[in-house]
């Protein structure tokens, strides 16, 4: 960041620009502004494939991964990370609590060439054994771990600190605290009668990120949990210290992105995503969902795809999955394939519209309609999301005609192609 400041970028940063489809310069401003973030540890290696998230780039996604203490199986999760990645997941975050987390990470780290981030005080909590006994070195000495493991971003909940707890107290929620991280916090605080050491010590914080350019995620431990805590006034209480949060680590040279609601109804997504992007400055926004209702039990993975498509015309940057799992079980390989492919769907929506991906989002969706008039299949294939899926579907009940199963021989589009004498072939954009 600092270097960008200076109207300079590495070589790599130009890399990412051209994958992006932007001007090497407009993406060194963004940085520099801190409304772009690019997740990459600077002992990352040439092969790496750094991300940028933010103003004018597309729409990323993160999968989230990892063990329990009640199921600890690292293939597995090193599986899961390799299924994200081929789904089209930009990054992966180890939210493991249980077994080697030390291994597990390095692990996937090494079983991917995409941003890897964590919550280190998962780890700090496991391994105190008794959470309230942790002191405040222990919250530290994990983040500087794992940024000497080559970890790109972490999410951190220094914006919990007195004055959101006795806010919370007060706030009659249902639900409460629904962050592990921030339960972790509020417990070890009101044990101890001790503040936050992330937000206490802050710039010893940010020095630790700083020497390895680990982006800090400020972490939304006030989230609402249910459609009814949406929009309470915890929530903006965490928004106005985030918004703070991200002042100091511009000014220090620490990339950092803000975490966003969990569960809001349709009609105050856009509230919520307008406030933060405007009391953080526009930093970049990565939100879990927001998931639009509470009762959709194996199908979180579509009320969350509902709810970031929303937020997306409003401003979000960077969408962290949800798997049909989420609110039941740790989740299966086959769990993150769809939740990937539902992130997915909801993030080319939203680039269809975002400045500066709008363009080339919409030459896809065009060369597709293209397909779908020529009756190309292996194109169609293609150029789906899933084209496992897309080619398993059609097979399934194959058309004796070139059309597909749905209509056979009175398909729509061939009766107007022959009704119009029209028999070419598209192929332009």
């Amino acid at each position: 960041m600092e270097q960008t400041k200076r109207n300079s970028s590495p070589e790599w940063l130009k890399k990412v620009a051209q994958n992006e489809g932007i001007d090497p310069d407009l993406i060194t401003k963004l940085v520099a502004k801190g409304e772009v973030v690019v997740f990459r540890n600077n002992l990352r290696n040439n092969d790496f494939e750094p991300k940028a998230i933010g103003k004018m780039v597309s729409t990323k996604i993160n999968a989230n991964i990892g063990t329990s203490a009640d199921y600890v199986n690292v293939e597995e999760e090193v599986e899961k990370a390799l299924t994200a990645r081929k789904y089209g997941a930009d990054a992966i975050m180890d939210l493991s609590t249980g077994g080697d987390i030390d291994d597990i990470r390095r692990k996937i780290i090494k079983s991917v060439n995409i941003p890897v981030g964590t919550v280190p005080i998962y780890q700090a909590a496991r391994e105190a054994k008794v959470v309230v006994d942790m002191d405040a070195d222990d919250f530290f000495r994990v983040v500087d771990k794992q940024a000497k493991d080559a970890v790109d971003f972490m999410t951190i909940h220094a914006g919990v600190n007195w004055t959101s707890i006795e806010r919370l107290k007060r706030s009659g929620r249902l639900l409460g605290v629904v962050s592990r991280g921030g339960a972790i916090t509020i417990g070890w605080m009101l044990h101890n009668e001790m503040e936050n050491p992330y937000y206490e010590n802050f710039d010893y914080l940010l020095e630790l990120l700083k020497e390895f350019d680990v982006a800090i995620s400020l972490g939304d431990a006030f989230r609402p949990g249910c459609i009814h805590d949406a929009g309470d006034r915890v929530k903006f209480t965490e928004f106005i210290l985030l918004g703070e949060l991200v002042e100091r680590c511009r000014e220090e040279g620490v990339q950092s992105i803000v975490e966003g609601p969990g569960h809001v109804p349709l009609n105050e997504i856009e509230t919520a995503v307008r406030a933060m992007k405007s009391l953080t400055r526009d930093a970049p926004l990565y939100l879990l969902g927001p998931i639009v209702t509470d009762i959709a039990s194996g199908y979180d993975h579509i009320a969350s795809a509902i709810g970031a498509a929303i937020a997306g015309m409003y401003g979000a940057d960077f969408l962290c999955y949800v798997t049909p799992s989420e609110h039941l079980a740790l989740p299966t390989v086959e769990d993150v394939r769809e939740g990937v492919i539902a992130s997915k769907i909801a993030a080319h929506a939203i680039d269809l519209i975002k400045e500066g991906q709008s363009n080339r989002t919409e030459e896809k969706d065009f060369l597709m309609s293209v397909a779908r008039k020529n009756l190309d299949w292996e194109t169609q294939f293609k150029l789906s999301i899933d084209p496992d899926k897309a080619r398993k579907v059609w097979e399934r009940r194959k058309s004796k005609s070139e059309s597909c199963s749905i209509c056979g021989d009175l398909c729509a589009i061939k009766l107007v192609k022959e009704a119009f004498g029209d028999e070419s072939e598209t192929t332009c954009f």
